[in-house]
Formats: structure tokens, C-alpha cells, sequence
């Protein structure tokens, strides 16, 4: 399967598992609609992609993988609502469109993200999955990815550095919390939906995972210099105007492009263990150090 017939199946997968439970609720329809704008607005469902790809390492993906790929993306389109306000990052622009808070009001968005926060978990906790166990494990996963000991903390050091000089390892520890975080949780949900428990598996999807998850930033800061507005979908020089520690910033282009190409080959070697099944990872790791937005 290519890439692209992996993303087709993937997107289709957990957009349709979003549309079925993201059902109409009257009193709150303007709520609503403000969540599905930003859970559909163009997304490339990176990691969901990473959930499926992890799930079919050890057996066939079902519902509560599904649940999975749909929570992360869920508590990935709240971040990226609360990371646009004017008291965070004070974006216009997201994915070519309006951010939340734009199409709506400042109110609207926060309310949004709060309830695609809380929406993660009730797709997780649901009776109908029938496997308390294994719920819990990926409550347990997301919640530590999502709060105080990942992506939160990730963007409060984040915030806590605009305009202050940061060495590398700082800057790879606020990535670290604040993109690194979620990217594992979204393979070790994968994983653990379809029932992997070995030690050894986990360890070599946690070396692929903060390979990757450090490498997507690093492009991030890259591409953010590199392409136009246009090709980004968000206005360029967006971390170099608000005065953001970048890797380039600290290594130098040359040196920020040559950090992504040793990432790349750390993570291709964590999964090499998998074989053939860990192609779609494989794919994956290439696609994030290959684009352009």
C-alpha cells in the first residue's frame, strides 16, 4: 500500500468515526459547529495515521483504534484552536482558512476546544467498546500526553521563551511536551488498541516516536522559513516574527536540515525490528521530513 492509499484509507477511516459521534446537540449547536470547523478543516490526520500504522504491526484495527485516531485528532484540533488565541500565538491563518477564533469570536473558540477536549475521552470511555482494561491503558496514555506532563507544559515553555536566548537542549525539551508528546501516544494507542503488551515492542515504538516527534518540529521550524504563505496555510516567518526559539535559529539552516536527515534515519532504524509491516511507518517518517507544509 502507498502512502497514499494508506493516508485515503486512514483519513476515511477516522473521519468517518468523527462524523458518527460528533452527532448534533441542540442547545450547543453553534458550539458544534465551531468543533467540526476545526476537526474538518483540512487536517492531514498525521496522527491518526500513525495510530493505524501502529495498530496493523500487531493485528487488525477496530473500534477502539478507531476511538484512538479519533481522540488524538480531537485533542490535536483543541491545541491548535488554544495555540491560535491572541494570548498564545495570535494566528489569523490555519491550514489557509480562518483560525476559531476569527470565524467565530475569542469565546466560541475556547469553548471548542474545551469540549474537543472532553469529547477525546468520552470517545475512549464509551461502554460499547466493551474492554475496560485496555480503555483505561489509553486513557492513560492520553492523558499523559495531553496535560501537565506533555503538550501543556509544551506550550507554557514555549510561551515562557518568546524572545529569550534557549540552547538545543532546551528547545528539544520544550518539543519534547509540546509536539513529541502526542505523536507517542498516538502510536502507543495504536499499539495497544490492537493488543501489543511486549516491552520490547513498545521501547523500539518509543525510539521511532521521539525520532519522528523531534524531526517534525525541526521541519516545521524549516519549512516555516522555507515556503510562502500560500503553500504553508499559515503566514510565513510566523515563529521568526513573534521572536520563537527555532532550530534554525540556533543550527543555522544547513545545520536545522541535517538534524531532520538524522532523526529520519534514527526512526527507520528503531522499526527496522518489524520488517515489512512497519512500511507505513516507514512511509510516514519520509513524509514528515520531505514536506513543505
Amino acid at each position: 500500500m502507498t502512502l497514499d492509499d494508506f493516508s485515503h484509507y486512514a483519513r476515511t477511516r477516522v473521519d468517518d468515526y468523527l462524523t458518527q459521534n460528533l452527532t448534533t446537540y441542540e442547545p450547543a449547536q453553534h458550539l458544534q459547529d465551531a468543533m467540526s470547523y476545526s476537526v474538518f478543516n483540512g487536517g492531514k490526520r498525521v496522527r491518526p495515521m500513525l495510530t493505524y500504522a501502529a495498530a496493523g504491526l500487531f493485528g487488525e484495527a477496530n473500534s477502539l483504534t478507531d476511538a484512538s485516531a479519533a481522540a488524538i485528532e480531537s485533542i490535536h484540533a483543541y491545541s491548535l484552536i488554544h495555540d491560535d488565541l491572541p494570548a498564545m500565538d495570535d494566528d489569523d491563518l490555519r491550514r489557509g482558512k480562518p483560525t476559531c477564533h476569527i470565524q467565530y469570536d475569542e469565546a466560541t473558540a475556547i469553548l471548542a476546544g474545551d469540549a474537543l477536549q472532553t469529547f477525546a475521552f468520552e470517545l475512549l470511555s464509551q461502554v460499547k467498546h466493551d474492554n475496560p482494561s485496555r480503555q483505561i491503558q489509553l486513557i492513560q496514555e492520553l492523558v499523559y500526553a495531553s496535560g501537565r506532563h506533555g503538550m501543556v507544559t509544551g506550550q507554557m515553555i514555549d510561551l515562557a521563551n518568546v524572545g529569550v536566548q534557549i540552547d538545543i537542549r532546551a528547545l528539544e525539551q520544550m518539543h519534547q511536551h509540546k509536539t513529541g508528546a502526542l505523536i507517542r501516544a498516538s502510536i502507543r494507542m495504536g499499539a495497544i488498541s490492537t493488543g501489543a503488551t511486549k516491552a520490547d515492542d513498545f521501547a523500539a515504538l518509543d525510539a521511532y516516536a521521539a525520532a519522528i516527534g523531534l524531526a517534525f518540529q525541526v521541519q516545521d521550524d524549516i519549512i516555516d522559513i522555507t515556503s510562502d504563505t500560500a503553500t504553508l496555510g499559515k503566514t510565513q516567518f510566523s515563529d521568526e516574527d513573534a521572536n520563537k526559539p527555532t532550530y534554525p535559529k540556533l543550527l543555522g539552516l544547513e545545520g536545522a536540515q541535517a538534524l531532520a536527515a538524522s532523526l529520519h534515519k534514527q526512526a527507520i532504524s528503531a522499526i527496522s525490528p518489524f520488517g515489512s509491516a512497519a512500511q507505513p511507518l516507514v512511509e510516514l517518517a519520509n513524509y514528515i521530513i520531505g514536506r513543505n507544509h
